[in-house]
Formats: C-alpha cells, sequence, structure tokens
C-alpha cells in the first residue's frame, strides 16, 4: 500500500507540475529564456521586414473621399517607397449620438459592411488587388472595444454589450457617440472573430491596425491571430505601447519617442534623453518586436497640431530621425506635402496637395530602408548604437547589419554646433544619403551642423 500510495502521489505530483508549467512553455518561442511578458508569439510576414506604413485618411484625401479616386495616388506612394496602407476606419459611420455631421470612423456601425460614403466593397476589394499588383499590401483599422449606439448588434446581440447598474449602456471616458463592448461575453469573441475573417477572406486584407488594443483583453489577441492566420499570414499593428502586447502583434506605437520629440524641440529634452531611451527600451521589448515612429498621425494631427505647431524648425530634423531609428517609420497622409493644418475629424477637410521637398526626402529615405538591411525592422535590422560626441544636443549613432551600415548625426539644438567624435566605429568610406558626396572618416571626426539639421552618411 505504501508503494503504491507513493506512486500515486509521484503521478499527481508529475499531473500537477505538467498542468502549471505547460501553458508557460507552451507560450515561449525562440531565444529568449526570460518567460517573461516580453517573449513575442508572432511570426513576422516576410514582406513587413523592410516596409514604412502610410495612414490612408479617405474622407479627407480626395475632394471625392472614396476608394475610387483614392487609387490613382497608389503608384505616386508605391514610388515614394511605401510598404503597407493603413486605411482609417472603412465601416459605416454611426448615427445615433453621431459627433460632428459626419462623425468619428471610429463609431462602427456594422463590422461586415462598407462605408457607403467611400464607395462599395467591390471598389476596395479593387483598391486591394491593385496595392497587391505593385507589391504593396493593405490593413484596415479595426475597432474592438466599442461600437456606435446603433450597431447591429445591439438589435442581436445586446448580450454583448457593458451595462450599467440601471442595465444602460455604458461609453468609454468621454467618447460619447460610442458604447463599449463587454468581453466576459466569449460569444462576442466568436462574433469579433468572424467578422475579422470577413475581411481577410473577402478582400484579401494582409491585417488591422488595432484601436485602442490594451483597452481589450490580450487573451483575445493571443486567441484570435492563430485563428486569423488559418486563412493567410497577417501583419497586427496594436495602437497601444505595452511590451506585452508582442504575444500578439507585430507592433506596437512608438509613443514614448514622440513624446521625447515633442519635450526635445521645447528645450526640455536633449540627446542623452534619447540614448537614455533607448537603453530602457532594450530591456523592455522583445528583441524582434516592430515599434511604429512617428511624428505624426490621426489623433496627433487632428486633437495636438501639426508637425509645425509641435516641433517649429525640428520637424525636418524628427521626421528623418523616425525613418532611421530602429522601427517601423509611419507617414500620415499628407505629411509628404508639407502638412500644415489640422484636418478637422468629425467633418469634411481635405488635405492641400501641393509640391513639397518631404516628398523627395522620404522618398531617399524609404528607398534606402528597403535595400539596406542595417534599417530593417526588428531584430532583422541593426542595433542601435550610441555615438559620444562632445554636446548634449549631437545625437548620433549607428546602425550595422550584414555589411550594411549607418551612420546618423542629429544637431537637436537651435544653435550651429561644431563638434568632434572620437569613435572608432566610424572609420571607414562613406556618401552622404541626401548629397552622393563620398567621405573618408577617421577617429577624431570633426562636423558643422546647422540649427535642426542632420548628416547622414552610408558606407560604400
Amino acid at each position: 500500500m505504501k508503494r503504491l500510495s507513493f506512486k500515486i502521489k509521484s503521478n499527481l505530483i508529475i499531473v500537477l507540475y505538467l498542468f502549471i508549467t505547460f501553458p508557460i512553455l507552451s507560450n515561449r518561442v525562440g531565444n529568449d529564456s526570460n518567460g517573461d511578458n516580453r517573449n513575442p508569439l508572432v511570426t513576422h510576414p516576410a514582406w513587413s521586414v523592410n516596409a514604412t506604413i502610410y495612414e490612408v485618411n479617405v474622407r479627407q484625401y480626395t475632394p471625392e473621399g472614396t476608394f475610387k479616386a483614392f487609387a490613382p495616388s497608389m503608384p505616386k506612394l508605391n514610388e515614394m517607397g511605401i510598404g503597407i496602407l493603413w486605411f482609417m476606419p472603412i465601416n459605416p459611420i454611426g448615427e445615433l449620438n453621431r459627433k460632428g455631421p459626419l462623425g468619428s470612423y471610429y463609431s462602427v456601425k456594422d463590422y461586415t459592411a462598407i462605408n457607403p460614403e467611400f464607395g462599395t466593397i467591390d471598389d476596395f476589394k479593387a483598391v486591394v488587388k491593385q496595392a497587391h499588383a505593385i507589391g504593396m499590401h493593405v490593413i484596415i483599422d479595426w475597432v474592438a472595444n466599442h461600437t456606435s449606439w446603433d450597431n447591429v448588434w445591439t438589435k442581436t446581440h445586446p448580450e454583448y454589450y457593458k451595462k450599467d447598474k440601471n442595465g444602460n449602456h455604458v461609453s468609454p471616458f468621454d467618447w460619447t457617440d460610442v458604447i463599449s463592448l463587454d468581453y466576459s461575453n466569449k460569444e462576442l469573441w466568436n462574433s469579433m472573430r468572424d467578422a475579422m475573417k470577413f475581411w481577410i477572406e473577402q478582400c484579401d486584407i494582409d491585417g488591422f491596425r488595432c484601436d485602442v488594443a490594451a483597452m481589450v483583453p490580450l487573451e483575445f489577441w493571443k486567441w484570435v491571430r492563430p485563428q486569423l492566420e488559418e486563412v493567410k499570414p497577417i501583419f497586427m499593428l496594436a495602437e497601444a505601447n505595452e511590451p506585452e502586447l508582442h504575444q500578439a502583434f507585430d507592433m506596437t506605437y512608438n509613443w514614448q519617442l514622440k513624446d521625447l520629440f515633442v519635450d526635445c524641440a521645447k528645450g526640455y529634452k536633449n540627446a542623452e534623453d534619447f540614448y537614455k531611451y533607448y537603453d530602457k527600451e532594450k530591456t523592455e521589448y522583445p528583441v524582434d518586436a516592430y515599434r511604429m515612429d512617428f511624428t505624426s498621425n490621426h489623433d496627433e494631427n487632428s486633437w495636438n497640431g501639426t508637425d509645425k505647431e509641435r516641433y517649429g524648425n525640428a520637424a525636418e530634423a524628427f521626421a528623418v530621425a523616425s525613418a532611421l531609428l530602429p522601427g517601423m517609420p509611419l507617414v500620415y497622409n499628407g505629411e509628404e506635402a508639407g502638412l500644415d493644418k489640422r484636418l478637422l475629424f468629425f467633418e469634411k477637410d481635405l488635405i492641400d496637395w501641393k509640391e513639397d521637398k518631404m516628398r523627395g526626402i522620404y522618398t531617399t529615405l524609404f528607398r534606402l530602408k528597403k535595400e539596406n538591411k542595417a534599417l530593417w525592422n526588428g531584430a532583422s535590422g541593426g542595433e542601435f548604437q550610441k555615438i559620444s560626441a562632445d554636446d548634449k544636443n549631437i545625437f548620433a549613432y549607428v546602425r550595422e547589419k550584414d555589411g550594411d551600415k549607418v551612420v546618423a548625426f542629429f544637431n537637436f539644438s537651435a544653435l550651429k554646433k561644431e563638434i568632434s567624435v572620437s569613435d572608432s566605429k566610424l572609420e571607414g568610406t562613406y556618401k552622404n544619403l541626401f548629397t552622393g558626396i563620398a567621405t573618408q572618416l577617421s577617429s577624431p571626426y570633426k562636423i558643422i551642423l546647422e540649427p535642426w539639421s542632420y548628416q547622414i552618411l552610408i558606407k560604400i
């Protein structure tokens, strides 16, 4: 009996051990042995490794505000080096408690329908097909946390919604045009998955940008992604910066970098703060996590101001930096045309399309990114390596991968700087990215930088 008892106890211990450890082991991939929530569970689509992303606000893009009217712009965006088109929500907009005359794109009335203002589903399919034909990919904005007050589910599935103690719908924050979904109801999970699958299966889209992703349970995202990828490999962007979201998402927002840009332009931060940030990021995020680097997007532009308003004379330098630092650069539509107004959010407000030097700058940067492995995304790109300068306002670094090497110097101040840099990593022959002039670097390297200017060198 004692031997039998011991055997039973031993088996129970083994079963208990497996029960506790299996969920942990099953969530661990790659070379990260920490077993913490920074460990990614996703495999990036191969086409995303050197991609740049572009946000499309269909309403404001053309006078017509339709998919058909947008389509002729795609070849020009492709020439600029854009790899991913992110369309702001393309679903019908709620009418009940609507904000403004046209409403918020993020007040979704029907998850499996097209906003009739933009055209038809066939029009959208044609855009996706055209994008794929020229080597671009398409993701759509997905609003999983809330819906409009008159969403079709409010009638067919009222149990999908959060209610207060009086049985009334609940709006998140002051977003009075929308009501919150209740993810404690697992049937909602199935319906949300089916709605997301609809767009992959019917329109052949390549993924989703997920609005306020951290307000939806992480377990839902981890549960839904593998099921979506039963259809095809997809790309997932979270509108959030929590490191644990990389368990389900390819990319998160680099709000931290954007905030540093804002504070630096105001004189509150300098290069040392950027170095500290990148030291911290290495410890917080998975090595293959994509971060989305940006100076603007629809929220920043409409609510916080244009690049000129927020960054002043530093705007160009920050745009260049966001394209060369680790991460995937984002362009909000119109930035390549020097967008200098806040686009109204709830009504028609057309982008002023004009010739601007930023299109040429972006084109040079994004074409380089496609070809130069030092600038590729995640672990496929070169690591950020600080270059020490003798001035706290000089932000300098090198990125290097498989023989490709990029050296960047930025003057993050309103004063002209003449500096000397001593670093063996600099030695070699380079060409200036924007002038094409070749130069031989040796240590120490002396450089003069005008206020808020930069020098980008490519090893040859």
